[in-house]
């Protein structure tokens, strides 16, 4: 059955996304979903596959080093990335994920950066012999692997704090959670946070897929390899730092928070008479 761009938004598209995602991916994925989706022989797995497979082609030109060969590498690499978020898209819209889909899809889109970054850089180095070129590449395919251990990790930590805190006094959490702020006590970095959320944007600017898309969009389009792929990965670290930083905090406060909780929880208890 044909499902509308509308059905389509509702149903597929993420509360939050990369600020990239949403300004430049999306728009053309959910116009391309509605045209995949009515064929259900096209599975998630085939589009993670078509999107590696485009990938590899952008490795191709990213490996023969001309200004217009990384030009189209590029661009290659950004149809790579829409043709990827499509496959989640199709399993949310008609019921397909699954969990292999999952792995699958995160084994592939690293296969895919591993062999763009070593086309890109490792191509420079053969080019030039310089081996900035080789540290580029390791310090790429580093931090793409570390930001996915180290996002996962503390969303599991995170996760395990709240739901502590939850099965102790789940009616506050959600009250707190809901309760609004009044007006004119909004700072301004309140108020640009909700700016972003209410348009689906994600209040950190700059994570894994923007770093992605400076290596690998940004720094060949523009030809500044290693100034824009060196940029990239300081504002990469830097948000990673911040986000182990805010880790690091919530973790100092949850004793207190939890006790407060159990204290509060025992204080409401009334028991029932026998």
């Amino acid at each position: 059955m044909a499902v509308t761009l509308e059905e389509i938004r509702e149903r597929t598209y993420k509360p939050r996304d990369a600020w990239w995602t949403v300004l430049l991916v999306d728009p053309v994925a959910s116009r391309l979903v509605r045209l995949v989706a009515p064929h259900r022989r096209i599975t998630p797995n085939m589009l993670t596959v078509l999107a590696t497979v485009i990938g590899l082609a952008a490795a191709g030109c990213f490996a023969m080093q001309t200004r217009w060969w990384l030009v189209a590498g590029a661009l290659l690499f950004h149809v790579s990335f829409i043709v990827d978020c499509m496959d989640g898209k199709i399993a949310r819209l008609n019921g397909t994920g699954s969990i292999f889909g999952a792995w699958f899809d995160f084994v592939f889109d690293r296969i895919r950066v591993f062999i763009c970054a070593l086309a890109l850089f490792g191509g420079q180095y053969l080019r030039t012999d310089r081996e900035t070129y080789l540290w580029l590449l390791a310090v790429v395919v580093f931090l793409d692997l570390f930001r996915y251990l180290n996002g996962s990790q503390i969303t599991k930590v995170r996760a395990e704090m709240r739901e502590k805190i939850e099965e102790v006094r789940p009616v506050r959490a959600e009250a707190e959670a809901a309760e609004p702020v009044p007006a004119g006590q909004v700072s301004r970095k309140r108020q640009a946070g909700d700016f972003l959320r209410n348009h689906r944007i994600r209040t950190h600017l700059f994570s894994g897929i923007e770093y992605e898309m400076t290596v690998f969009i940004i720094a060949p389009l523009t030809g500044w390899l290693i100034s824009v792929t060196v940029a990239a990965g300081f504002l990469l670290m830097a948000f990673e730092a911040w986000l182990v930083l805010k880790l690091w905090q919530a973790a100092q406060a949850f004793p207190a928070k939890l006790a407060a909780a159990e204290a509060e929880a025992e204080a409401a208890y009334i028991p029932h008479p026998n």
